[in-house]
């Protein structure tokens, strides 16, 4: 009994030492001192044996198991020493390399664009007003002396929100400018940017979801001259002292007289292409002076006062700011394009 004790003595220092990690240390100690391991086996047998050498063979088994558990508590930790020393190692970090660099957003370009022109007519004195791009029928259409069945609210086909067709999303943001006069009397001064919705078709210049920046102003002895003025002027400080506009007689219901105001094309400088369909000019924008309806509508008095309007479309402002020849890069959100900007 005693030699096989000690036999188990020996190849269990041995596999406790060879064990490679935790995980075959415990199978280690579960073959030797566990409920069905060689020790435990063994000293079931002490039944078989003279009795004046059961206590010596007990005390045998009980210091091999005490010498056991102590070899494994420090193969143990010396595992787990290693574990550790090696997870360091494998985990050591160089605290003087360059920290990975968060990448920052940037102003979206019509965003830049829109800045630059509410910079521009700030400077002018132009206060900023804005309103619900949810509208009603009446500030959107009527109030801008579009009564129901006018045609010009055909081109302006929009999105309604309610079967009555009173509630849409608004076309142009002129409605701002009714609200303006509705609660202010003159002198008015205001640009009213934001979003505008129509069901257009898209292509390189037209999209259903555009941006606007309207301006209006309202005061004694207003003229169309200080339309033109105003407008030259914003586009040079924009583009530049080249830039180059195009007034045409036009008709908006909601001024008299009316005009279209035009761009050359900055991509082919007026020789026609895609981008300008062949015309050599990009329509900018509409403006006019204000009708005395309009006027009237708001509760100011049109034998007193007198102003001009002017609704730009800040996305062909974009366009030609960045030499941009698609209107739909825009609003691609492709990282690779807005990037650039």
């Amino acid at each position: 009994m005693k030699e096989k004790l000690e036999h188990i003595r020996q190849h269990a220092a041995q596999d406790i030492l060879r064990a490679p990690d935790t995980g075959a240390l415990e199978q280690v100690r579960v073959a030797y001192l566990g409920k069905k391991g060689e020790l435990t086996l063994l000293l079931k047998q002490m039944g078989g044996i003279a009795a004046e050498e059961r206590p010596v063979v007990g005390q045998l088994a009980n210091a091999i198991r005490v010498d056991l558990e102590n070899m494994i508590s420090e193969r143990s930790r010396v595992l787990g020493e290693e574990a550790l020393n090696k997870r360091m190692i494998e985990e050591a970090l160089d605290v003087t390399i360059p920290g990975k660099r968060t990448p920052l957003g940037k102003k979206h370009p019509i965003t830049i664009v829109l800045d630059e022109a509410k910079d521009i007519f700030i400077g002018m004195g132009f206060e900023i007003a804005e309103g619900p791009e949810v509208e009603d029928e009446y500030h959107n259409f009527t109030a801008l002396n579009t009564r129901p069945g006018h045609p010009a609210r055909d081109w302006q086909d929009t999105f309604y929100l309610s079967e009555d067709s009173r509630v849409l999303l608004r076309t142009q943001t002129s409605p701002v400018q009714i609200r303006v006069m509705e609660r202010k009397k003159p002198p008015i001064r205001v640009i009213s940017p934001g979003r505008v919705y129509r069901k257009d078709e898209v292509d390189a210049t037209h999209s259903p979801m555009f941006h606007q920046l309207e301006g209006l102003v309202v005061d004694k002895g207003i003229t169309m001259t200080d339309l033109k003025g105003t407008l030259v002027q914003f586009v040079k400080m924009l583009y530049g002292e080249d830039a180059r506009l195009r007034f045409r007689p036009h008709h908006f219901p909601f001024t008299e007289p009316s005009c279209e105001v035009d761009i050359m094309c900055f991509e082919c400088q007026g020789e026609g292409c895609r981008v300008c369909k062949g015309e050599g000019w990009i329509e900018l924008l509409g403006a006019g002076m204000v009708h005395p309806r309009v006027l009237e509508g708001c509760g100011i008095d049109s034998e007193v006062y007198s102003g001009f309007a002017f609704g730009i479309g800040v996305d062909r402002l974009t366009m030609r700011r960045f030499n941009i020849n698609d209107l739909r890069l825009l609003f691609e959100n492709d990282i690779r394009f807005l990037s650039q900007f």
